[in-house]
């Protein structure tokens, strides 16, 4: 005789079910199908956004700290270097974009570490998963993070008088290109989330390296007025072919040359530290 829980579902419950139904379930030996790849990681990728929604001052480095920039930036610097505000922000906003993006990717390797510090990261591999999709499902959330961040800065410096050429073609081009040179940067970071004992080590290190980079580029100045060894490494680092990239695309042109440096050393990032996250996630 079939026996089933005595009381009645009601609405929004799950309905009752028949102990030899649940019986055969368990014994059949039959595994649910594995999640793909892709699935996976955009399961990881949501659990990122949820913490967001569970923790909004994340949200104050992508809000609040690139009004801060582009205000302090253009009225600081711009009557000073352009002889004008407006005509500053023009060169500025697209640069100080780049910035700040780049900058926000750090928190990538803050969160990773913070999860292994809590033995999140534990349970997550004993789940029969792609196993480098916890580590994409980070990336592909913090790829919202960039976006939110870049709509804040572009619709201030359209308050303050930015008119980018390029038009809204341009602009998303230039925000497209800016996401993936950043999902390929925070791989960097991730790196370091596992190597390094505590957030306080990442976020020191990650300083270290981001702030170099950005200010010696071509983000505020043009390379140009540099001495000649220092243009030399401005010119060739990864953040000056980006921001120009990212300028030349809102401006109206298509920088062929600058958007291709900046693919291909996205490429390089992904390919370097891709695979040594990965190893030191297996043997972390």
């Amino acid at each position: 005789m079939t026996t089933t829980t005595a009381r009645e579902p009601q609405t929004g419950e799950v309905a009752p079910v028949a102990t030899e139904t649940l019986t055969d379930l368990l014994v059949a030996r039959r595994r649910p199908p594995r999640p793909s790849a892709w699935s996976a990681s955009f399961t990881f990728g949501w659990r990122a956004v949820l913490k967001i929604k569970h923790v909004p001052e994340q949200l104050f480095d992508v809000t609040a700290f690139p009004i801060m920039m582009v205000l302090m930036y253009t009225y600081l610097f711009g009557g000073a270097l352009a002889g004008s505000t407006t005509q500053y922000l023009q060169f500025l906003l697209p640069g100080i974009l780049v910035m700040n993006v780049v900058m926000i990717t750090m928190y990538t390797g803050v969160a990773v570490n913070t999860d292994i510090d809590k033995g999140v990261f534990d349970r997550f591999r004993t789940l029969p998963i792609w196993r480098p999709s916890a580590m994409v499902g980070y990336l592909l959330g913090d790829m919202l993070r960039y976006a939110i961040a870049s709509a804040v800065m572009l619709t201030l410096g359209l308050i303050l008088g930015f008119r980018p050429e390029g038009g809204v073609a341009g602009v998303l081009t230039g925000v497209a290109l800016l996401i993936v040179f950043a999902f390929a940067f925070s791989w960097i970071w991730t790196m370091f989330g596992l190597m390094l004992r505590t957030e306080k080590s990442v976020m020191g290190v990650s300083m270290m390296v981001i702030f170099p980079m950005t200010f010696l580029s071509n983000i505020f100045v043009d390379p140009s007025t540099m001495p000649g060894w220092l243009q030399a490494f401005v010119n060739n680092s990864p953040v000056t072919h980006l921001a120009s990239a990212v300028r030349g695309l809102m401006a109206g042109e298509w920088p062929a040359d600058e958007i291709a440096w900046s693919l291909g050393w996205s490429g390089v990032l992904l390919a370097v530290f891709g695979p040594i996250t990965m190893r030191l996630y297996n043997r972390k």
